[in-house]
C-alpha cells in the first residue's frame, strides 16, 4: 500500500466514499500500528482497551487520562501514514471537555474518533456493568463534539454501549438519535453474537462501525460479509494485542525453561527485519547526509 499525502481524515472519507469496507485492526501502541501498516490494511484502530493495557497494565475501566489518551493518538499518528480511527471513551467530561478532547484529537492528526454514552467511570463495551448516560443528553454531547469540529474533517463516531446495558432495541433507538444528531458514523459496541449483527445490520441504516472481538463467535463472520450487511467500518480491535500477549508470553515461559531463547527464534523478526519496521535507514540517511 502507497501511503498518501491526503490528510488522514480526507483519506478516510475517501476510503468510504469507494465502498470496500474499511478493515482496521486494532492497534495498542506505535509499533503496532506499524505492523498494521507494514500489513498492508487502509486504517488503524487506536483501542482505548489496548492503550490502557500497554501504557498501564490495566483493564480498560476509564483510568487513563484525556490527555494520555491523546498523547498515545499522537504518538501512533506519528509512526504511520494511513488514517488512525481513535478511541476518545465519554470525551473526559461535560461540554467544554469534549470541546477539548475533539480538538486536542485533531491537532494529534487522526482521522476519527469515537464517543460513547457511559456514564463514568466508563468500561469496555464487552465488560458487565456498563451504565448509561441518558439518549437525548449524549446527542447533545455529540453535536457539541460537531461543533468543536468545525471546518476540519475529523470524523465523529457515535458509540452506543446499551447493547449489553439495555438489549437490541435500546441500542437501535440510539444509534437512530445519535445519526439524527448529525454524526458521520454510528457504532453499536458489545457485540458478542451473530444473531446481534445481524440485528443491527437490518435496523441501522447508513454509514456504521461493527466490532469483531476475538474468543466471541462473531469471529467466523468475514469482512465481505460484513460489507453486504452493510458495515462501513470493521474494527478488529483485540486481534494483534492478544496474539502479541500469547506470543511473549510463550517466549518467556520457554527463556525460563530452557535457559536460552532459542526456540523461539523461528517466530521472532530477525534485527535486520525489526529495524526496518521502526524505519532505522531513515535516521542512518540523515546521519550520512547530516552528522558530523
Amino acid at each position: 500500500m502507497t501511503p498518501s499525502s491526503l490528510h488522514p481524515a480526507r483519506q478516510l472519507r475517501q476510503l468510504l466514499a469507494a465502498g470496500p469496507i474499511v478493515m482496521a485492526p486494532g492497534a495498542p501502541d506505535a509499533l503496532s500500528a506499524r505492523l498494521v501498516q507494514q500489513a498492508g490494511f487502509p486504517a488503524i484502530y487506536m483501542t482505548g482497551f489496548g492503550a490502557t493495557a500497554t501504557r498501564l497494565g490495566q483493564p480498560d475501566i476509564g483510568l487513563l487520562s484525556q490527555t494520555e489518551m491523546t498523547t498515545h493518538a499522537r504518538d501512533m499518528v506519528r509512526a504511520v501514514q494511513i488514517p488512525v480511527i481513535a478511541d476518545a471513551d465519554t470525551g473526559y467530561g461535560g461540554p467544554s471537555n469534549i470541546h477539548r478532547t475533539v480538538r486536542e484529537y485533531v491537532q494529534a492528526g487522526v482521522a476519527a474518533i469515537h464517543l460513547e454514552d457511559q456514564v463514568a467511570p466508563k468500561r469496555c463495551g464487552q465488560m458487565a456493568g456498563i451504565r448509561l448516560m441518558d439518549a437525548a443528553e449524549n446527542a447533545q454531547r455529540l453535536r457539541c463534539a460537531l461543533e468543536a469540529r468545525g471546518s476540519d474533517e475529523l470524523l465523529i463516531i457515535g458509540r452506543t454501549d446499551a447493547l449489553p446495558a439495555a438489549g437490541i432495541d435500546e441500542a437501535v433507538s440510539r444509534a437512530h438519535r445519535y445519526q439524527d444528531a448529525g454524526v458521520d458514523l454510528v457504532f453499536v459496541d458489545g457485540i458478542k453474537k451473530i444473531a446481534e449483527v445481524e440485528a443491527v445490520a437490518r435496523a441501522v441504516p447508513g454509514p456504521k462501525v461493527v466490532s469483531i472481538v476475538d474468543g466471541n463467535e462473531t469471529t467466523a463472520l468475514t469482512a465481505a460479509e460484513l460489507q453486504q450487511m452493510g458495515f462501513s467500518v470493521v474494527f478488529y480491535a483485540v486481534t494483534a494485542l492478544f496474539t502479541a500477549a500469547r506470543a511473549t508470553a510463550d517466549a518467556l515461559a520457554a527463556l525460563r525453561r530452557d535457559g536460552t531463547p532459542r526456540a523461539s527464534a523461528g517466530a521472532q523478526l530477525t534485527y535486520a527485519e525489526f529495524s526496518e519496521l521502526v524505519g532505522l535507514d531513515f535516521h542512518q540517511d540523515l546521519d550520512a547526509r547530516f552528522g558530523a
